[in-house]
């Protein structure tokens, strides 16, 4: 029951309500309750100072003898003065705790009842003795056995005439009041619980459904995924933080819709480059051997075996660097060269391919040295697969030029520019992407699995360096920077043609 969020979440929000409530109640009830036994006890302190007070102005010493009906009536009249609005009794005892008046009980007149047996109260060790300006108090909170069932507040003070103490002045006032009022607030609270409740679980359903919506919509996809179908996508919904897990989640789907994509082209080119050449190499090879190939043509013939065997030696060659380059096997070591004379020796392992073109090159440096600092073999790496793509995609006859120079930062800029095939914005979005080939008809690029710009990007960024292409002048091209070197050599601008 415990295991889905909701449960969780519902559990959490009604402990905390329940909780909060509960201290809630008992913070009001208690100040409630303090609040109005104080305003009572100050009504019953003056109660019993004005009855005090009225038997000493009259000079009462006899209680026994002259508390009567007419003392009882005064009593009945005074007690709308100094009662207000609080119900409460008066009893009133001589010194021994006999009670001679009280309002507890009425006599035939309604008038409080007078002497008789009215019972008697322990009017020393039953009560608190409080010392005020007015004299001795005599305070007792609880139940009066004998005289009241209820709890009460009860306050007393010595009545004293000719300085002696003549009895006692009682002032009772029951609880009922308060504890009316206490229940009252405490069903209050209780029915805004119960729809503050109701209100919690509505507003914790459509909280914690907005939250695990779209997670349980990412595990349906992520068990897509498992099954190989990247195809699924979560629905994002405003900017908060689980909107930004499913966009970021909707982006992976893409990635690896894209990569899987890729995988399967990647699949299908290199079969189809891997079975060609071994292809051809098998059956050359049977040829020669079973005598179908004339011995004059064998030198032929093996020469084409040679060549296949370098472009499978190649494939394999450009997997291994991938392989290499993303578990970090490959170490580069960094020094000083360059950059100008290694480009160079570059057009010269392509010359043949430039020739065959017959391609305007045009190589252009702002000195004859250009010294950067890097990993040479891996910048020749760059530096050949670029002019080898650039060569690949030209025009008969088009432009291709090597532009080396110096940039911002202590860096060398490399540009690789030739006039052909203009790549479409999609294209170039996803140039440097392992196995992308711009190429879906294979009708320019035969021999190539869409790994050569990979390996490029990859080794420039492990130098720190960014590459990046872009198409203008009705061709493509390609640029990557790398850093200057420490050493120095005089300025010397040369453009070769």
């Amino acid at each position: 029951m415990f295991k889905s969020s909701f449960a969780k979440y519902l559990t959490a929000f009604v402990i905390i309500i329940l909780v909060s409530f509960l201290m809630l109640s008992g913070i009001i009830t208690s100040m409630i309750r303090a609040h109005v036994t104080d305003d009572k006890r100050q009504k019953l302190e003056l109660s019993c100072d004005v009855i005090a007070s009225h038997f000493e102005k009259e000079g009462i010493t006899d209680f026994g003898n002259n508390i009567n009906s007419g003392v009882a009536s005064y009593i009945v009249t005074l007690l709308p003065i100094v009662n207000l609005d609080y119900a409460f009794d008066i009893l009133i005892t001589d010194t021994d705790g006999k009670v001679l008046l009280s309002t507890l009980k009425k006599n035939e007149d309604d008038l409080p009842a007078t002497h008789g047996d009215l019972g008697r109260l322990d009017v020393v060790d039953g009560f608190t003795k409080r010392e005020g300006e007015g004299g001795t108090y005599l305070v007792y909170e609880g139940r009066l056995e004998g005289i009241t069932d209820d709890n009460s507040i009860v306050y007393g003070k010595k009545v004293v005439t000719e300085g002696l103490t003549r009895g006692y002045a009682f002032a009772l006032a029951s609880t009922e009041s308060e504890d009316r009022l206490i229940s009252v607030t405490r069903r209050t609270l209780i029915n805004s619980v119960v729809w503050v409740l109701i209100a919690a679980v509505i507003a914790t359903y459509f909280i914690t459904e907005r939250i695990i919506h779209p997670l349980r919509t990412m595990t349906r996809a992520a068990k897509s995924f498992g099954k190989g179908d990247f195809s699924e996508r979560v629905t994002v919904y405003g900017t908060d933080e689980v909107s930004e897990l499913a966009l970021a989640f909707n982006n992976m789907a893409e990635s690896l819709e894209s990569l899987e994509k890729m995988r399967n082209s990647f699949l299908a080119n290199v079969s189809h480059d891997l079975r060609t050449p071994m292809t051809t190499i098998a059956g050359f090879i049977d040829g020669i051997t079973s005598g179908a190939i004339p011995p004059e043509k064998h030198e032929y013939y093996l020469g084409v075996i040679s060549t296949e065997v370098h472009r499978l030696s190649r494939l394999v060659s450009q997997l291994l660097d991938v392989s290499r380059l993303e578990s970090g096997d490959r170490k580069l070591t960094f020094a000083d060269f360059d950059i100008a004379e290694l480009s160079r020796l570059v057009l010269i392992s392509l010359e043949q391919k430039i020739d065959e073109k017959r391609l305007d090159v045009s190589f252009e440096a702002e000195e004859d040295e250009m010294i950067a600092y890097g990993d040479s073999d891996a910048i020749h790496q760059v530096v050949y697969n670029l002019c080898h793509n650039a060569i690949k995609f030209s025009n008969e006859g088009g432009k291709f030029v090597i532009s080396i120079s110096r940039a911002d930062d202590k860096k060398i800029k490399v540009s690789v520019f030739d006039e052909g095939q203009v790549m479409e914005a999609e294209d170039l979005a996803h140039i440097f992407d392992r196995f992308y080939k711009s190429d879906k008809s294979r009708g320019l690029d035969k021999n190539g699995v869409g790994l050569g710009l990979y390996i490029s990007k990859t080794i420039v960024e492990a130098h720190g360096e960014k590459i990046y292409a872009e198409c203008h002048d009705g061709g493509s091209e390609f640029v990557f920077y790398i850093k200057e070197g420490t050493v120095r050599h005089k300025p010397h601008a040369q453009r070769a043609e």
